[in-house]
């Protein structure tokens, strides 16, 4: 992730067929906030396809475009905007516009499976990248050169790539956070009923089955009863025997099929839990410790440490200024 802010101020976004318009919506009003709470326009926008013809959402909605993509007049960042059947969207007239505006000075991006049409084109090549958590599994396989990430969104150089659904509303305010400033960028996060602003580090929620896809049957019913038995965690034989196989069986299975003991995976998925409760609650710490099966806090946060690199104290520390940070383009600012 680059380290200066982001100094644009019109983001283009290029609808593809069968686009997700929540994807689409959540990255566009953030900035229609951002000049509503200013009080003038800090940030314009603008909406292109391939063909210059109205373009259709996924959920059957239209969205014409506002202007032709002409590379004589490109935005300052250009997000693609994927969804649902995104491969048949992308062909060959595509990728070549995509690999001439790729050489002009502009940072381009995507939202939810946009990244695809970015990677069909070789432009994600070298980078860490974002996408829907349903696309993970393949693309891992067909683009070994791209660091695919399960994090929201991805911000890395001049790349910015994130899930579907209301991601694109963290990164967005993520990315003009340095601009409007902090009370600006809480208030459209007022506005829109949102709770808090997720960071780059928070993962998407990726559903236990797709986690465990192609796992032995008695892994995927060991994983399910350590999500459902958090506070109380039960004892590996416990689980062996409730899952129908042996304690040798079981620790057999999860380093064939995860990679991990079955104590280390239930140790992550308590972690995970913790870090849910530290960022969504105002819960005591030594509260979400036992609620989380940890009966000592020294354990607990040497653990949390282990894991995310910081006590669970420092995720309630508002994030510094260093945290909104992200990549600068040599387009113009205003």
């Amino acid at each position: 992730m680059c380290s200066a802010p982001i100094s644009a101020s019109h983001f283009g976004f290029f609808t593809l067929r069968n686009f997700s318009m929540i994807a689409f919506s959540s990255a566009v009003e953030p900035l229609r906030m951002a000049n509503y709470l200013a009080g003038r326009e800090v940030y314009r926008w603008s909406v292109y396809s391939l063909s210059g013809e109205p373009v259709t959402a996924s959920n059957g909605l239209t969205v014409t475009p506002t202007r032709r993509l002409e590379e004589t007049d490109l935005p300052d960042i250009l997000f693609l905007c994927g969804g649902i059947n995104v491969p048949q969207a992308v062909d060959s007239q595509l990728i070549r516009l995509l690999r001439r505006v790729a050489r002009h000075p502009i940072i381009i991006g995507a939202l939810c499976t946009g990244s695809y049409a970015l990677a069909e084109a070789g432009l994600l090549d070298g980078y860490r990248c974002s996408i829907h958590w349903e696309s993970l599994p393949g693309l891992r396989e067909k683009f070994p050169r791209i660091n695919f990430s399960s994090d929201l969104f991805v911000i890395d150089r001049d790349r910015c790539t994130c899930t579907g659904g209301v991601a694109p509303l963290d990164m967005v305010l993520h990315m003009i956070t340095p601009r409007v400033g902090k009370t600006i960028a809480a208030g459209i996060s007022e506005e829109f009923i949102v709770e808090r602003i997720r960071s780059s580090n928070d993962h998407q929620h990726i559903p236990l089955a797709a986690r465990l896809s192609g796992s032995h049957p008695s892994v995927a019913q060991a994983a399910a009863l350590m999500e459902a038995n958090v506070e109380d965690p039960l004892s590996l034989e416990e689980l062996a025997r409730l899952s129908g196989i042996s304690h040798r069986q079981l620790q057999r299975l999860f380093r064939r099929n995860l990679g991990v003991t079955p104590a280390q995976y239930y140790t992550t998925v308590r972690l995970r839990r913790a870090r849910e409760l530290l960022r969504q609650t105002a819960m005591p710490v030594m509260d979400i410790t036992v609620a989380c099966g940890f009966r000592s806090a020294c354990h607990f946060s040497r653990s949390y440490r282990a894991l995310y690199g910081h006590p669970p104290r420092q995720e309630r520390r508002p994030q510094s200024d260093a945290g909104t940070q992200v990549a600068t383009s040599q387009a113009g600012s205003t």
